[in-house]
């Protein structure tokens, strides 16, 4: 019997039974009790309470199936969730788009090899409520993870992080040709000029050597670029304006941008950590007393891709504008990327009145205050002499 007739029947037993109840002005229960004795009888208050209570012994199973089949589906959903993911490779890469919704992450998950069920997974972001916290970039997913492990990782932006190096004392082109070679990156900047990339970072000057912070930067897979050349200019300038407002009074340049030349040449000229504000302070001296730097990087830069890794005499009174033997003062720009050490340095030299330095050869170097004792200083260091 349909639904339909059930309830129609049931409107007419409960009819029946305020009927009578009326009429005998009794209890309500006794009447109820009465007419479910009947249930036996053939009359049709009767047929109207069997197949009452029969609907509702059926209702009553329906609910205990439901509830079962609840509980079942809720026990394989959270085996589900659990249950390690078997990938085809030991580890794989997946890049989530930007702006991609639960179902568009899920297919990017499986044709990227996770092989995560669409309904399920989104059925798990509404009950991990991250719906919305799921971000983009280049995830690595090992063999074994779990679905609410992927999740997890989604929700943090657990991106893959990669690396760049710019060590101290590279030069630009040195730190172009390292960004360019990483396969990580995305390559807006390949083949511009140098002084686009300074447009792009939004530099004023278009002079770009000396003008980005040698750092590690992590990056996700696929940035730009672009992206690196700003956070390492943008350091450079946060350091150098730092060590700009912490300089020592009365030092013989005018400009930050003097100051970072200063420092270029420290970086170059030692690698000596306890010897760079000496260092600095020969330069310094010199200045003040208008003698000529005399430093052999500064020569090696203006000689470019003529230097071949020995520097002869020639060399030396071969005039480039960045031969501090034949010209006065410091280079018209930074010679190499310096480090927040040699900043320092630059802008708080030491207290040494020496004018001259020479190398030992073991990594350190001879420092002196007047010309005949350098002189000793190279004929015992670079000569050999006693």
């Amino acid at each position: 019997m349909r639904v339909r007739q059930v309830k129609v029947l049931y409107w007419v037993f409960r009819q029946d039974v305020r009927a009578r109840f009326d009429a005998q002005n009794a209890p309500l229960d006794t009447v109820v009790a009465t007419q479910i004795r009947l249930t036996e009888s053939p009359e049709p208050a009767a047929v109207v309470i069997r197949l009452t209570l029969q609907f509702m012994s059926f209702i009553k199973r329906l609910l205990v199936l439901l509830i079962v089949a609840s509980l079942a589906a809720g026990g394989a959903f959270y085996y589900w969730a659990q249950a390690p993911l078997q990938l085809g490779k030991p580890t794989l890469d997946v890049t989530i788009k930007p702006y991609s919704s639960v179902r568009s992450v899920a297919a990017q998950l499986h044709n990227g090899g996770v092989p995560v069920q669409p309904l399920l997974f989104n059925l798990l972001a509404r009950v991990m409520d991250v719906g919305t916290k799921l971000k983009s970039g280049n995830y690595e997913f090992a063999t074994g993870i779990t679905p609410i492990e992927v999740m997890e990782k989604l929700a943090r932006g657990d991106v893959n992080q990669y690396v760049v190096t710019i060590i101290e004392g590279w030069t630009f082109k040195k730190m172009r040709a390292e960004i360019d070679a990483n396969p990580a990156l995305r390559h807006d900047t390949a083949g511009l000029p140098d002084a686009d990339v300074m447009q792009l970072v939004g530099a004023d000057r278009a002079e770009a050597e000396g003008m980005f912070f040698p750092d590690t930067y992590l990056f996700p897979k696929g940035t730009s670029d672009v992206d690196i050349y700003k956070r390492s200019y943008r350091l450079m300038q946060k350091r150098l304006d730092e060590a700009w407002a912490a300089r020592a009074p009365g030092l013989p340049y005018t400009t930050p941008y003097e100051a970072l030349i200063m420092a270029s040449l420290v970086e170059k000229e030692t690698g000596q950590a306890v010897e760079r504000a000496q260092v600095a302070a020969v330069f310094v001296n010199r200045l003040r007393k208008r003698m000529l730097l005399q430093t052999d990087p500064t020569v090696i830069y203006g000689m470019g891709d003529l230097y071949t890794g020995r520097l002869r005499k020639r060399d030396l009174q071969t005039d480039t504008p960045y031969n501090t033997y034949t010209r006065a003062g410091l280079p018209p720009t930074p010679i190499a990327l310096p480090g927040v050490a040699s900043l320092a340095a630059a802008l708080n030299p030491a207290p040494t009145d020496a004018l001259y330095f020479v190398a030992r050869g073991d990594g350190t170097s001879h420092f002196s205050t007047n010309l005949q004792e350098h002189n000793r200083a190279v004929d015992k260091y670079q000569r050999g002499e006693q």
